[in-house]
């Protein structure tokens, strides 16, 4: 006699794996917008880890997972089709996660409720005895989504493009930023100034000095925007779409007098909370860029402009399943009025740091040439090779861009698009 559905160990941790999936793949959100909705029936914060991480290697590894479905059914089973999502979340648990082949697929089965529990059943049957003989295996890295790839193929070239795949297969290191170069007890590995890479497996809240606000998490690509502005002695800078807060502490930490300002009242919440842990103090503000404006320009200004955040698809998979041309473009667009409305925040020979986690030259090169054309009262002040961490290098304009092929023998770093400018007297 089969189990009421509600009686099955571990089956709502699916389901809401389930309801993640289908927010991504057709509703386009992220996980992290859809994870409240999804996980809400939850009550244990490991059931939502566990519903995070089944999604995520699933977004990971969807093509490979898809081949071997693809290769158990005569007739092909829809991209969205509930069978079809079963099925990749039972393949991910046993070929990724390391799920006893039980355990999966009875979790799997409820999924499609009122559906074709059997034709399920049968294909993850086929697809096992196909691993188990050697004949279908995953690749042995993920593709990167086609649109994707063969944009970045373009852009970039296919090392570029290839190393990217080889980066998403891994988890990303846990990279900290100190406020001091004391880093205490912690074993790994200092990539630059104030900064400790470590295996991803401890949890950070669990790290000697976390409590007592000593470090906090940031890649080290995400550290060199306010590395560019140096030491702050007091003067002034605005820290602009703030949230969670790990370039206002590098700011603070380093003598500068912060304007924090973010539209995000949630993502605010998180800011505060971390600014209290690390006891570093900044005026916060929650506002909208497009309406709020300071009461005297500050000698610098540092812009982590909304973007596509497909430099940061290691750690957020769903970002290549739900970022097309169209949503680059509107960034863009974004990116431009924002630029636009602050050049007169700035003083005189005063800096704008402009920074996007964006692999896309539209987000960042573009970007720049763009404002450069429509502003001739600025100039690129040129990053210098001592300012930034080994083995990253400035480009040939004197900008910041970090590929997936910078530091791959140590893990890799986010892709970003780093910009210093001056404002001329």
């Amino acid at each position: 006699m089969n189990q009421p559905n509600n009686k099955i160990p571990g089956l709502a941790a699916r389901q809401s794996a389930f309801r993640l999936l289908d927010s991504v793949c057709r509703r386009k959100e992220t996980l992290d917008q859809a994870m409240p909705g999804a996980t809400a029936k939850l009550a244990n914060p490991s059931d939502k880890s566990l519903a995070h991480n089944i999604a995520a290697n699933v977004l990971r590894w969807m093509s490979g997972l898809d081949a071997m479905i693809d290769s158990a059914t005569r007739n092909r089973l829809a991209d969205d089709a509930k069978p079809r999502m079963a099925l990749r979340i039972a393949l991910v648990q046993v070929l990724i996660l390391d799920t006893p082949q039980h355990a999966a697929i009875s979790t799997a089965l409820p999924l499609v409720h009122g559906g074709p529990r059997r034709l399920v059943h049968g294909v993850f049957s086929t697809v096992m005895r196909g691993i188990e003989s050697g004949a279908l295996t995953l690749p042995e890295y993920p593709e990167i989504p086609g649109e994707t790839h063969d944009r970045w193929v373009h852009n970039w070239g296919e090392q570029v493009a290839a190393a990217a795949s080889q980066a998403w297969s891994q988890h990303a290191p846990l990279d900290l930023s100190f406020k001091s170069n004391n880093v205490g007890d912690l074993a790994g590995e200092p990539l630059a100034e104030k900064h400790l890479r470590m295996p991803p497996t401890p949890p950070v809240t669990e790290l000697p000095g976390f409590d007592e606000g000593a470090f906090w998490v940031q890649d080290l690509a995400a550290s060199i925007p306010a590395r560019l502005l140096g030491a702050g002695d007091g003067k002034t800078v605005l820290d602009l779409c703030a949230a969670p807060g790990g370039k206002t502490m590098q700011l603070a930490s380093n003598g500068w007098k912060l304007v924090s300002v973010d539209n995000n009242e949630k993502r605010m919440e998180r800011f505060s909370a971390n600014l209290g842990r690390t006891k570093l103090d900044a005026e916060v503000v929650i506002a909208d860029l497009m309406q709020w404006q300071p009461d005297s320009p500050a000698d610098a200004i540092l812009l982590d402009a909304p973007c596509s955040a497909t430099g940061i698809y290691r750690r957020h998979p769903d970002v290549l399943h739900c970022i097309g041309a169209s949503d680059i473009a509107d960034r863009a667009q974004v990116q431009s009025a924002l630029l636009d409305r602050l050049v007169n925040w700035v003083k005189p020979d005063g800096m704008i740091v402009y920074a996007v986690c964006s692999l896309e030259p539209e987000e960042g090169e573009d970007q720049i040439d763009g404002f450069l054309e429509r502003h001739p009262n600025f100039q690129i002040d040129p990053v210098t090779a001592d300012e930034l961490p080994a083995a990253i290098v400035p480009t040939e304009a004197g900008c910041v861009r970090t590929l997936p092929t910078v530091l791959a023998d140590k893990g890799h770093v986010d892709g970003f698009f780093i910009a210093r400018l001056q404002r001329k007297s």
